[in-house]
């Protein structure tokens, strides 16, 4: 019989998976990695460390990664004047387990998540992964947020989980404190209460005077932050994502999470990439640098620019927007299409890569004649 093999869940018949394209193309600035890459000595630790775990490969690794959760939780301590505790912290193979999770141990049949459009397309999959109902609010034209709406659809819907990225995927939009205050009070308005998970999967990018979501911990138990070594730590390749929660919500996790789910090689390499973190990090107030320059230059050719605190840019808008992504494609540099209609995001590379993506962009833009909608956004 045709048509009845694989037995897959219905909801997911015919369905794509989720990936960015992966181009062979000289200049890639589609998945917004750290173009600078680690130095010798770190390759070097990371190598050392690893080799000494691999010694004991017929053990099973530490299934709580207490060590890898003591180092993650110095570091966001740093981001914080009431510090981090361990009881605080867990980690997975990247920060899209650590939302799988997330979903797993409060979503499923019954419950609901939400968030706000544009927004990380990965989250609607998350939820539909673990039967959970998905909510769709919307963002303002400037990819900001309307407190008193977002709050009324949280207060309708009752959310088990809020998922609020800042800075936002794929427009570079960080929130104020205010607005995830206001978001954790609403979704502890109502019983069982919902979590408010800020995803500060590019928060090290975000500009000087933005504060972290880390420091309203201690206001709001429900709240739940998240980052991820794949950005600014240049650990793409590490897979490691963790989080911030009130200790409950962390033994919640423990429940759903297979059983050691960090392997030893991936701890031991993590813990050496975080004892090179200043170097490793080194490169960030580059790239904040040069992500600023390139909002400039863009909007000086008349280009409508969303204000970023991430490590890409989302700008537009074009009337064919697949052809100016395919004309970039063959001038050398592969961007990303994604965002709403008529946009497209890049990363911010080096110096050398983002003069290759101006020249491009311009000999695009001229060969096709592509005439920019100029419509003003507010800053």
């Amino acid at each position: 019989m045709s048509g009845g093999f694989p037995p897959i869940r219905e909801e997911l018949r015919g369905l794509e998976p989720y990936g960015a394209p992966q181009l062979d193309v000289p200049v890639r600035l589609n998945t917004n990695e750290n173009p600078y890459g680690p130095s010798e000595a770190c390759v070097a630790d990371i190598a050392a460390s690893v080799a000494g775990a691999a010694r004991e490969l017929h053990r099973y690794p530490d299934r709580e990664h207490v060590a890898l959760r003591t180092a993650l939780a110095e570091y966001l301590s740093r981001d914080t004047p009431h510090g981090v505790g361990v009881d605080q912290v867990w980690a997975a193979n990247g920060s899209n387990e650590v939302m799988l999770q997330l979903l797993q141990a409060f979503g499923g049949p019954g419950r609901s998540a939400l968030s706000f459009a544009p927004t990380y397309s990965m989250y609607p999959e998350y939820a539909r992964d673990t039967s959970t109902a998905w909510v769709q609010g919307r963002r303002e034209d400037d990819f900001s947020l309307d407190l008193d709406a977002a709050t009324a659809l949280v207060r309708e819907h009752r959310p088990s989980v809020v998922l609020l990225p800042s800075p936002n995927n794929p427009t570079g939009t960080a929130l104020p404190p205010e607005a995830v205050t206001v978001l954790c009070e609403a979704a502890a308005s109502y019983e069982p209460q919902g979590l408010v998970v800020v995803d500060e999967a590019y928060g090290e990018f975000r500009r000087a005077g933005v504060p972290s979501a880390l420091e309203l911990l201690p206001a709001h138990r429900n709240l739940v932050v998240t980052r991820t070594m794949s950005k600014a730590f240049a650990g793409a390749g590490l897979r490691l994502g963790y989080l911030a929660a009130d200790p409950a919500v962390c033994d919640a996790i423990r429940v759903v999470r297979l059983p050691y789910h960090l392997s030893s090689l991936t701890q031991a390499a993590a813990l050496a990439a975080l004892r090179h973190a200043p170097e490793l990090l080194g490169r960030v107030d580059d790239l904040r640098a040069e992500r600023d320059r390139t909002v400039d230059w863009l909007r000086d050719r008349g280009l409508r620019v969303a204000d970023s605190d991430a490590n890409f840019v989302l700008f537009g808008t074009f009337a064919d927007r697949h052809g100016v992504w395919q004309g970039l494609v063959d001038a050398g540099v592969l961007v990303r299409e994604v965002g709403p209609p008529g946009w497209l995001r890049v990363s911010i590379g080096t110096a050398e890569d983002m003069a290759a993506f101006k020249q491009a962009l311009v000999g695009v833009m001229g060969r096709a004649g592509e005439r920019v909608e100029r419509e003003e956004v507010e800053a």
